[in-house]
């Protein structure tokens, strides 16, 4: 019997090693203890499958080495030390164990609240190592009764506010790609107005890192919220922007702030850690036994499946091989999961449905380009835990409707695709194509006629169709030292325009709602492909 090699290259809790060891079918292999590099290169050169965690960097090098290589398991949630990309091109499809740590870092958020709350950390020092006896000096506040606010309220976030309901807090929660009778079925308020949430006694983030969610909590968001707030982060490093927040805690606007993450891990020397109303964690949101033993059990139990090609269990690529579908389907998979993206950072709100339509040759692979395009417009809210395998299926969990539709004939394009986007808010529909040399063009925004090629940083700005409107929006982004890369108008018939500008530099805030003051504005919104 030929067996499958299977390599662990870090630690992990025993559990994995007591499932691979006494498989009949499986070569096992520990290598947490062989150094990086080449040393470890030498043992997965012929390995079918690794587990990995965040200390082994799987880039080309390693997987130039490791030529037998079909698939790799990431014991955890995070992916960042993967590059995803890489593995796609060569078939190696990526996984990862999403869940396992959820209520090791639901409790670590309480933990945090009860600790800033009642400052159990000083307490327990001053008594411990000063052994100082002054209750007088750690005078806290109660959970009871006081406003929660939850940006984010997905797996963990609304696991955190069932806790919090049990502590008789009053609980409200932000999170636009969310239906509303999510969070109010459990008696949690809902908002689409984040002012909401800065006007809460503690405020808790539970999203992932993306454009979207880098520096959520600013110098304008702190100066908006009540004086004594206290603020928790156990989810990602930079939600929170370092700076303004060791202002707000040093001038006492906020009172206290409990962090698991940061920016720049190991944060040994980040300044947060010099004042005396934060209380710090290195990262511990899945460092518990429980936690820990059914990562390795999901890791185990995924590449068991996965190296006997049984299934792919949180898959979060899907690897498109040359000799197994036509050289021109590719860049319309690509083309869809891009627009889909798209969609979803220009209409936000809490999705209804994702149509994806296909004509000529193209709409023969419809199921794909619905997966490919339901993992786009998923990505903008729920990042890492979206994925190729599971997409339909989180889609349907969310109350989304799938649609797809499919034209042997095309109507002008030899093929052509088209993603249609409903939120509660409003619907976006946008066309795209393929043309010579695999050039993916955006064709049609809301039956706007365009010719954009779908990369960079994108706004898409609507305007009654006057005089003098361009030279307004170039000033404005020349006023902000914001190059101007490409310009694409489309018109309509009812007096409107659409422009999408390809620009060179961020664009903040504070330039969009100085282009949606604009008398002709009619909607502004920038999106980043």
């Amino acid at each position: 019997m030929e067996k499958r090699k299977i390599v662990v290259c870090d630690h992990l809790h025993p559990k994995a090693e007591e499932i691979l060891s006494k498989e009949q079918d499986i070569e096992y292999v520990n290598a947490a203890d062989v150094p990086k590099g080449e040393p470890l290169y030498k043992v997965i050169e012929d390995a079918d499958l690794i587990i990995t965690r965040s200390s082994t960097p799987v880039d080309k090098e390693l997987l130039d080495n490791a030529k037998k290589l079909k698939a790799i398991v990431r014991a955890g949630v995070g992916v960042d030390n993967i590059d995803i990309d890489e593995c796609s091109r060569r078939g190696i499809i990526v996984m990862n164990v999403p869940t396992a740590n959820t209520i090791a870092a639901v409790e670590l958020t309480i933990a945090h609240m009860l600790s800033c709350m009642r400052a159990f950390p000083y307490a327990h020092n001053q008594l411990k190592q000063q052994r100082i006896w002054k209750r007088e000096d750690w005078i806290g506040n109660e959970l009871k009764g006081k406003k929660l606010g939850i940006i984010g309220f997905g797996n963990i976030g609304s696991r955190v506010g069932k806790r919090a309901l049990a502590f008789e807090m009053e609980v409200i929660t932000y999170d636009p790609y969310i239906p509303p009778e999510k969070a109010t079925n459990l008696g949690v308020k809902y908002t689409t107005n984040f002012d909401d949430i800065l006007e809460c006694d503690i405020i808790t983030i539970h999203t992932p890192k993306n454009k979207e969610t880098i520096n959520m909590i600013d110098k304008e968001e702190i100066e908006k919220m009540k004086d004594g707030v206290v603020l928790i982060n156990c989810a990602r490093g930079g939600l929170y922007n370092e700076d303004a927040l060791y202002e707000g805690l040093k001038s006492g606007k906020i009172k206290f702030a409990g962090i698991d993450v940061f920016s720049k891990e190991p944060a040994t020397d980040n300044k947060l850690l010099d004042l005396d109303n934060v209380t710090v964690t290195p990262h511990l949101g899945a460092n518990t036994i429980e936690s820990q033993e059914k990562i390795a059990q999901g890791a185990a139990t995924q590449a068991l499946e996965a190296v006997r090609g049984i299934s792919y269990p949180n898959a979060l690529n899907l690897p498109i091989k040359e000799n197994e579908m036509p050289p021109f389907v590719k860049p319309y998979l690509e083309l869809i999961q891009k627009m889909g993206h798209l969609a979803a950072q220009v209409n936000k709100g809490a999705f209804k449905s994702i149509k994806v339509e296909a004509e000529g040759e193209i709409s023969n692979y419809i199921d794909s380009l619905v997966t490919f395009g339901t993992v786009g417009a998923l990505k903008e809210s729920l990042g890492e835990s979206i994925n190729y395998v599971n997409a339909e299926f989180v889609a349907k969990e969310r109350g989304i409707e799938i649609l797809k539709g499919q034209k042997p004939e095309s109507s002008g394009y030899k093929n052509r695709v088209t993603l249609t986007l409903t939120t509660d808010k409003d619907l976006i529909k946008i066309g795209g194509t393929i043309f010579e040399e695999n050039v993916q063009r955006i064709v049609d925004i809301n039956n706007f006629a365009l010719d954009v090629e779908p990369k960079g940083k994108m706004i898409l700005f609507k305007n009654t169709d006057v005089p003098g409107v361009i030279g307004e929006v170039g000033m404005i982004l020349a006023k902000h030292n914001i190059n101007i890369a490409d310009f694409r108008l489309g018109r309509d018939k009812k007096g409107h325009a659409l422009a999408v500008i390809i620009v060179d530099d961020e664009v903040s805030k504070e330039v969009l709602k100085e282009l949606e003051n604009l008398k002709a504005c009619l909607s502004v919104s920038y999106a980043i492909l």
